[in-house]
């Protein structure tokens, strides 16, 4: 789990200090089929506006993604054209509009340009079977940059993906893959930046897409939120509605061949 400190929120004119929550929003939540659920007036009326606000911590100001497939079946058909597309997908979103957009997010000490993907891995042993925590998926990522030498040293860029096969869950924050997230960013002492993405097999995580459709939309969601907010709760953030993407969650467009999520724009005051 993410934990953070009082930090800097910065506007051009003046600088206050901010208090991030303590567990910040970081995660792709289920869909929840329009029109299934109707706020009742006391929350509408209680909604705040979103706009996303700096509070001083790093982003990712030219990506290095690194993808990792945890699991055999990655292998074999069906997973292994999934992973080719997925690694297609950085190839092309990385230097996308959808890129050029997070500009308005700019700081003096960060200016999102494009990324790159740095390579990628199938890793087998150890296999993850049924389950997984988030404390495991760290200490496997820590492992494999320290034994692994197909697997890069950690940048102030480097984000790494981590994709799991079908039939494992993953828990973290108390919650479970399907049952309350479909995919969530985080840092390992804020220095080592990752994304998780369980397999998309369910329904509350395929939002009525395809598999490929719905992972290359939560990924992109947790793209741009890793970009923006790579440790989160200390880049730009909403107290009452989270990160770029959670604003905008299950609202996606066609970018190319591939299905992408909607982002948060301040300057638009929508998703775009």
């Amino acid at each position: 789990m993410a934990t953070t400190s009082p930090a800097t929120t910065q506007t051009a004119t003046t600088r206050t200090i901010v208090a991030a929550p303590a567990d910040p929003i970081r995660v792709v939540p289920l869909h929840v089929p329009e029109g299934l659920l109707t706020p009742t007036a006391e929350a509408q009326a209680g909604a705040s506006p979103a706009h996303l606000t700096y509070r001083g911590g790093p982003l990712l100001a030219s990506v290095e993604v690194f993808t990792i497939f945890w699991g055999t079946p990655w292998q074999t058909a069906p997973q292994s054209q999934v992973a080719s597309s997925i690694n297609d997908f950085f190839d092309f979103l990385l230097t996308s509009p959808l890129i050029d957009q997070l500009a308005e997010y700019n700081v003096p000490q960060y200016t999102i340009g494009h990324g790159r993907r740095t390579g990628t891995a199938t890793i087998t042993t150890p296999h993850p079977r049924h389950s997984v925590t988030d404390s495991r998926i760290r200490h496997f990522l820590q492992q494999e940059i320290l034994t692994n030498n197909a697997i890069p040293q950690p940048g102030s860029n480097t984000l790494y993906f981590i994709y799991l096969p079908p039939g494992v869950a993953v828990v973290q924050g108390g919650g479970k893959s399907c049952m309350v997230f479909c995919g969530y960013h985080d840092a390992i002492n804020s220095q080592v930046f990752y994304a998780v993405m369980p397999y998309a097999n369910c329904p509350g995580c395929l939002g009525g897409l395809s598999t490929l459709d719905a992972l290359t939309s939560t990924s992109s969601h947790e793209l741009c939120e890793a970009i923006t907010d790579a440790v989160p709760g200390s880049g730009w953030y909403d107290d009452a509605n989270g990160e770029i993407g959670d604003i905008c969650a299950w609202k996606t467009k066609q970018l190319g061949n591939f299905m992408v999520q909607l982002e948060w724009s301040n300057q638009a005051d929508s998703c775009k």
